[in-house]
């Protein structure tokens, strides 16, 4: 497999990659994108790729207890976050402004009213302040100098407000519990960055490499290039992708594919580091290093994927934009106009508006969208459902009807030669080294079953090709000793104008029992007839049961004969079929379904199948036998093959988009709440802090159940 598949390539349709928080100007902790890159210190000194840009800013230093983004960024981030967290300060750090903000109330309220008490209440109070809000101050300041109302700046303005007019105090109890929810907020939200970043871990860091001299010897894994000769033994996990060329036995792939069955292993069978050999001792050769295996690249699509906003996320953004000003704006307005306007006390009415500017980031509602999308990417992937994108996590609730390829998507996609012979007096041997020597140059499910089914001897001495072409949805074609042969399709065969009564009389025959029938073909006449049969997958039928119910139409897209396509469909059960579609072709009946349905889904796997992944609006590619070109068109990637997953995928859509919205309600109506207490001077600035860390909390909880999505 290429890196290509797993990179996300957003469509025309999709939004382009942004911050999860860009406009917001919200310090609370979800300004940029979730880093889901594992900690330097679980990545066992192996280098892993790591060039892509991101849009977000990382100017803040989250102190003792906060995340760390593993690898350094050397690239310019831009300034589009809004996060404006300064060091957050560490546990014991915190626990002593807690204890300096408990003293201060407590002389507020027990000390005698003497001058002395008074002044040793407030500089109780300020060294809580200093404790746990000198970076908050900092960081505060550096937004208000780059025009952004952060979350930081609005309390370092409530703070010292609050100390001015005497509420000393309660200032100092304020910004220790700012800092308190702050911490929790953020370890919380770690679960979701680095949730999938744990994948991280399950490569080792030394591989048991074949040496130049026969011996094995233990090296680094980041120091193995691709071709070596590895050795794993029983129990151990795999360092790299390879191809197994000695012994067999089962792996456990569950980490990779998602399969709960371990996976029979055998010369030649392809292996994915960070999966376990639960058998016998393998030997493979190396296909992806260190840093380009196919679990380095799904972290790496993932995190990429969740950098692509949702639409929730979009308009979370956008409301959370005009929020924050509209809450400082009614707060300024209230601290001024109440007292001239509605004979409010002075004091009174600036209390109030520093507890409305305590109310007014919105940093839960921020919180909201990139933690369960994350979290639901994470899902997505640890069950071999890779998406590309918040966006395709979105929309893929709304489709009302999926398309399927038939080989290798319905069926096994490893079809059997079951029948040939030659035609219009052709040489036996003559015709299968023509046809292994076409079949052997293309990489499609049916020529490779041809190849494997004619005799061995034929196969070894299989014609030379040249001028070697493939035709998509029709076959391939090849010059042998100077004369042009085709290897294709009914259709092609049409086309050239070589089918006869009696030719036509066989294919009916094979095609009535749901065979695939391939001719060779000179520029004369027909030379040969080869029907090869493929098996429906077992699950099939029950996955496509399971779209019905969710109420989406199943309908197979297939470039083979009506006859055969009509035999598979009833074993899937599939009532709605097209047949002999040339790419294009089932780029049209994708819209045509648009048209009639409303959003469609495409599942396939080659490269014919392309043009109609990018043309529907999710487009699914089978991972684990679907070619590059395929997967880079597609927004999601079954990597184990499993149409279960289809319909896994909707749900998880649905699911997702329920809890975003619960989310967004129990931002916005405690918001709403405490900012109609704050305006009847039923709030205090306390009550203000924690209703803000349990709005956080909440949706952050609620986010991370997503990580527990089973299907």
């Amino acid at each position: 497999m290429s890196d290509a598949y797993l990179n996300p390539t957003p469509k025309s349709k999709s939004a382009p990659a942004a911050s999860a928080c860009a406009d917001s100007s919200c310090g609370c902790g979800a300004g940029a994108p979730i880093s889901l890159r594992a900690p330097a210190a679980n990545d066992g000194g192996r280098a892993r790729p790591h060039a892509h840009a991101h849009a977000h800013a990382h100017d803040h230093d989250h102190g003792g207890g906060a995340h760390e983004h593993g690898g350094k960024h050397d690239h310019d981030h831009g300034e589009t976050g809004g996060h404006d967290h300064g060091p957050l300060p560490g546990v014991k750090r915190l626990a002593a402004s807690l204890a300096a903000a408990v003293g201060a109330e407590l002389l507020n309220y027990l000390a005698p009213e003497t001058t002395g008490w008074h002044v040793t209440g407030m500089v109780v109070a300020a060294l809580a302040i200093a404790l746990a809000g000198t970076g908050i101050y900092k960081s505060g300041l550096r937004s208000l100098l780059r025009g952004k109302l952060g979350i930081d700046s609005l309390m370092a303005v409530a703070v010292t407000g609050a100390f001015l007019i005497g509420q000393w105090p309660e200032a100092a109890m304020v910004m220790a519990l700012y800092a308190l929810a702050e911490l929790i907020e953020h370890r919380a939200a770690d679960r979701a960055r680095h949730a999938i970043s744990s994948l991280m871990a399950l490569a080792p860091e030394q591989a048991e490499v074949l040496g130049e001299d026969g011996g094995w010897r233990r090296a680094a894994a980041r120091d193995v290039a691709v071709g070596a000769t590895v050795r794993v033994r029983p129990g151990e996990r795999l360092p790299f992708d390879g191809i197994v060329s000695t012994g067999s036995g089962a792996v456990d792939q569950a980490s990779v594919t998602g399969e709960s069955m371990p996976v029979d292993k055998s010369p030649g069978d392809n292996l994915f580091a960070g999966t376990i050999n639960l058998g016998s001792e393998l030997q493979f050769r190396v296909t992806a290093s260190a840093g380009s295996t196919t679990l380095d690249r799904i972290i790496h699509a993932v995190e990429e994927a969740q950098a692509t906003r949702a639409p929730t996320q979009r308009f979370v953004d956008r409301f959370a934009a005009v929020y924050t000003p509209a809450v400082f704006l009614i707060a300024l307005a209230l601290a001024v106009g109440a007292p001239l306007l509605l004979g409010w006390g002075w004091q009174d009415a600036i209390y109030k508006a520093l507890v409305l500017l305590v109310i007014a980031c919105p940093c839960a509602l921020v919180l909201s969208t990139p933690v369960t999308v994350v979290s639901a990417l994470t899902a997505g992937a640890r069950r071999g459902i890779l998406i590309k994108g918040g966006n395709h996590l979105e929309a893929a609730r709304t489709l009302k009807a999926i398309a399927l390829d038939k080989t290798g998507t319905i069926t096994e996609g490893k079809p059997q030669l079951v029948h040939w012979q030659v035609w219009d007096g052709a040489q036996p041997a003559d015709v299968q080294r023509a046809a292994a020597g076409l079949a052997s140059r293309s990489d499609h499910p049916v020529s490779r079953a041809i190849l494997a089914g004619l005799d061995d001897k034929q196969r070894a001495d299989a014609y030379d090709i040249t001028d070697f072409k493939a035709l998509p949805g029709l076959g391939t074609e090849g010059r042998v000793a100077g004369d042009m042969l085709v290897l294709g399709n009914h259709r092609l065969i049409e086309d050239r104008g070589q089918c006869s009564d009696a030719l036509e009389a066989v294919l009916r025959e094979h095609e009535r029992q749901g065979r695939t029938v391939t001719l060779l073909a000179s520029a004369r006449s027909v030379i040969g007839v080869f029907a090869v049969a493929d098996t429906v997958k077992p699950q099939a039928r029950d996955a496509i049961a399971e779209l019905g119910r969710l109420g989406i139409a199943p309908v197979m897209l297939t470039g083979d004969n009506e006859s055969t396509a009509r035999a598979v469909a009833s074993q899937a059960g599939i009532t709605e079929l097209r047949g002999n579609l040339l790419p294009e072709e089932k780029q049209g009946a994708i819209r045509e379904l648009q048209r009639r349905h409303g959003p469609t889904g495409m599942t396939g796997d080659g490269i014919n199948d392309a043009p109609a992944l990018a043309q529907a609006d999710i487009g699914f590619a089978m991972g684990k036998a679907g070619t590059d070109i395929a997967m880079e068109a597609a927004d999601v990637v079954i990597m184990n093959d499993d149409l279960h997953r289809l319909a896994e995928t909707v749900r998880l859509s649905r699911r997702t988009h329920s809890v975003l919205w619960q989310n967004i309600g129990l931002a916005i109506g405690i918001k709403v709440v405490f900012l109609l207490l704050a305006v009847a001077g039923q709030a205090t600035m306390w009550m203000a802090v924690f209703a803000d860390m349990g709005a956080s909390l909440l949706v952050i909880a609620n986010g991370l159940r997503l990580l527990r999505h089973k299907g």
